[in-house]
């Protein structure tokens, strides 16, 4: 059996899950990688067949995307070439992490394609959504990467397609205390917009990963230090708590590991803000931005709340014999 696995690159959460399914697929043949997107800080252990431009958007520095960035590293032209260019016949299997290039390549060439993604669960009203729905938002998340076949993650299995979040190894298997510490994650707002509020909570101590640095560095409470997979994993497991985007792949990990958490959706991305609402129907804190009255947020936060832990199994398996067997 031949597979083509198509990811998004956008973010880390799409490479992480390809790092734990992949090798489970490449018992069933060969396994050729596509990737498309140029956000993600996480880099595949695997040979990737194309790399492409595809679509994606780029967070800013103030809490939201950076619509500048995001519009000028779209190219139309390409993105269609690399549509109408895209070779699937030699495939027996497509399945698809919200991937667009090869996801429109594959309706427009009437091509079977499993998408197996966060962005799939959505597919079912019965995913939380905020209070205003934005159709326009639902319309993108339904036709970015379409598909004949959905499989969904999600925080809990709302729908009878949508599955629990596939949990990466190095999690599953990490080595969980308590330092102390909090453990940051925001790559839509500068780092100097973070330590502001947090040395007004100077008895507490906090890990910032960004990806504006190259070395370490400490300010007082606040040590501030690059993305990288192995230290991010090492400080989440042995903090007090993670502040963090309303992503999904992060928010579940630290779920899995019972650590305390609080989500800040970026600004105007919809798919987080439905992230946001779920999550707070778990017991997770979420606050809309960072204004004035973060630092007390934060504060209130750390004091009052307690971890809420979910303990994922790992179906994956189960999951990707369905797919090969086309039983989804």
């Amino acid at each position: 059996m031949k597979i083509l696995y198509a990811v998004q690159a956008t973010g880390n959460g799409h490479i992480s899950r390809a790092i734990e399914i992949i090798p489970h697929l490449q018992q069933y043949g060969q396994v050729d990688v596509f990737v498309s997107g140029t956000q993600a800080h996480l880099n595949l252990p695997f040979e990737i067949k194309e790399k492409k431009n595809g679509v994606s958007f780029c967070a800013g520095k103030k809490g939201g995307i950076d619509w500048f960035n995001t519009v000028r590293k779209i190219k139309p032209l390409r993105f269609f070439r690399d549509v109408w260019q895209c070779k699937l016949h030699q495939y027996n299997l497509i399945i698809n992490d919200f991937e667009p290039v090869t996801a429109w390549a594959c309706k427009w060439k009437g091509t079977p394609c499993f998408a197996m993604s966060h962005q799939a669960a959505f597919m079912s009203a019965k995913c939380p959504r905020p209070t205003k729905i934005d159709q326009g938002s639902e319309w993108l998340m339904r036709n970015y990467a379409p598909a004949k076949h959905h499989i969904g993650f999600h925080f809990q299995s709302y729908d009878s397609f949508i599955y629990q979040p596939v949990i990466r190894s190095e999690i599953r298997n990490a080595t969980v205390s308590n330092n102390g510490h909090i453990a940051v994650y925001l790559p839509a707002y500068h780092e100097s917009i973070l330590i502001q509020h947090f040395h007004k909570l100077w008895q507490v101590q906090w890990l910032v990963f960004t990806k504006n640095v190259t070395a370490t560095y400490t300010i007082g409470n606040v040590t501030v230090q690059p993305i990288a997979n192995t230290q991010w994993v090492d400080a989440v497991a042995s903090s007090e708590g993670v502040l963090m985007g309303a992503g999904f792949e992060g928010p579940a990990e630290a779920l899995y590991l019972g650590k305390k958490l609080m989500v800040i959706p970026m600004d105007k991305q919809y798919e987080q803000l439905c992230n946001a609402t779920a999550l707070q129907q778990l017991g997770v804190r979420a606050s809309k931005k960072i204004g004035k009255q973060f630092t007390q947020k934060l504060h209130e936060w750390i004091c009052e709340d307690k971890p809420v832990r979910i303990n994922y199994i790992d179906n994956t398996l189960e999951i990707l014999s369905q797919v090969v067997k086309g039983g989804v």
